[in-house]
């Protein structure tokens, strides 16, 4: 049979087609080297990740009396959004999608797409001018003699306090039933666009989250799609009354909500939700829905209510899971989940941001994870920022405070569209949040 994934738009090539240019113009400082090299004194503060909550925590170090570096080890700023699916677009409208100090740069209204993300993300690391050494993973963090130590592929990096800012989701999850799949498939972390698939070929989606719907969307305009789904979670328009859905649960503070109260922890449990794709749009385009894959035979797929499907290929949209081999800090991790209170763990020195619910429903989000870079900066260099910055090993990098965050709002309470919004997303009724859509659970 015919491999209906085309080689020519091997996903993995599009991963790679941005140039590495570790000194050229446009990109952030590349400084970490220099204190590799020449400089044995530990840093103040290390960050692992350069992605948004990276970025955030970098702003916010800037303009503190203390030698920082970042480190990340894709090739790029913003290389994990632009290595994303096309045509993948945020479901927050621009005015919400900014780091402190440095509002998106498109007109309110607009969702800007995975590109935009991307440039942004590195406009903004050039803007504050932020020690960033790109190219460089961490492979083990450990502590020893009071110091956290960096294992990166050119030697080690050591410091007295470190913020792990990766992301809470770095492994993309396939079930183990793929084993037994005669064909062509592949995860949504390398879906790009419909041409990757032969245009005659039956298509199943496995997952009914956000990646799952809008790329069974996409394929539905030139293939045959069927979408298997264990379960389906509730759907909100993006648009509610003439006005984006950001807007109303942004008047009723809904991305303020803390992690620890009673709807905070109703609407963790209930997990993430669908917004701007419809089951019955995609029923309208010709999308077949399935219940929950249970096994392949051949060429045939087999699900729960005991039906059958030929297929040709497979798109896992079954999300991410935190990988976190690499940090060998006992006490920190349990079972893959981090033990940690608004960020900061039992380790002294050791914390994390950009976690979902690290504080709020709005902590993993681009537009909100300033507000927790923050509080965390004063937790862990509780100094008044000041208008030099001491830099890391030789590197000259001028930090720019911003302002910060906007503060709290008001309570998800009250009556209204606003209230019933809020309280109807507590509950798994019908309205209910999704952030940004890289930040799928399937």
């Amino acid at each position: 049979m015919t491999n209906p994934i085309q080689a020519s738009s091997d996903p993995f090539a599009d991963s790679s087609r941005a140039p590495h240019r570790s000194s050229a113009p446009g990109q952030p400082h590349n400084s970490g080297e220099v204190m590799m090299r020449n400089d044995s004194d530990p840093l103040d503060v290390l960050v692992i990740g350069a992605g948004q909550a990276g970025l955030a925590m970098g702003q916010q170090l800037a303009g503190r009396p203390v030698r920082y570096l970042l480190v990340d080890g894709a090739p790029e700023i913003g290389h994990s959004w632009r290595s994303r699916w096309d045509s993948l677009r945020l479901f927050s409208p621009a005015e919400y999608d900014g780091l402190p100090g440095m509002p998106f740069p498109a007109p309110a209204g607009a969702h800007p797409g995975k590109d935009d993300v991307a440039d942004y993300l590195r406009s903004f690391a050039e803007r504050v001018e932020l020690p960033i050494r790109r190219s460089t993973p961490v492979n083990r963090l450990h502590r020893t003699d009071g110091l956290f130590v960096a294992s990166v592929p050119d030697g080690v990096l050591r410091a007295r306090k470190v913020v792990v800012a990766t992301g809470p989701f770095q492994k993309p999850f396939v079930p183990a039933l793929s084993a037994d799949c005669a064909v062509p498939q592949l995860h949504s972390a390398d879906y790009r666009n419909p041409r990757q698939v032969a245009g005659d070929a039956s298509v199943l989606v496995v997952g009914a989250a956000n990646s799952g719907l809008q790329i069974a969307a996409e394929l539905a305009a030139t293939h045959r799609v069927v979408v298997a789904a264990g379960s389906r979670p509730p759907q909100l328009p993006q648009r509610i009354l003439g006005r984006d859905l950001f807007r109303w649960l942004d008047g009723v503070g809904f991305f303020t909500l803390p992690a620890g109260g009673r709807i905070g922890r109703r609407l963790r449990r209930r997990g993430d939700l669908v917004i701007g794709t419809r089951t019955r749009d995609l029923h309208g385009a010709g999308v077949e829905f399935r219940p929950r894959l249970t096994g392949f035979a051949g060429t045939g797929a087999h699900f729960a209510d005991g039906s059958a499907a030929s297929i040709d290929a497979v798109v896992w949209a079954t999300g991410y899971r935190s990988d976190y081999h690499w940090l060998q800090v006992p006490g920190v991790v349990t079972g893959g989940v981090v033990r940690h209170r608004a960020g900061v763990t039992d380790v002294p020195g050791l914390s994390f941001l950009g976690l979902p619910w690290q504080t709020s429903r709005g902590s993993a989000l681009l537009g909100f994870v300033g507000r927790d870079a923050a509080r965390l900066a004063e937790h862990i260099a509780p100094d008044r920022p000041t208008s030099r910055v001491q830099p890391a090993g030789g590197a000259t990098p001028v930090g720019r405070a911003g302002r910060p965050a906007p503060a709290g709002r008001r309570k998800a309470t009250g009556v209204g569209p606003t209230g019933a919004l809020a309280a109807a997303a507590a509950d798994g009724g019908r309205p209910a949040l999704r952030g940004q859509v890289a930040r799928d659970s399937g």
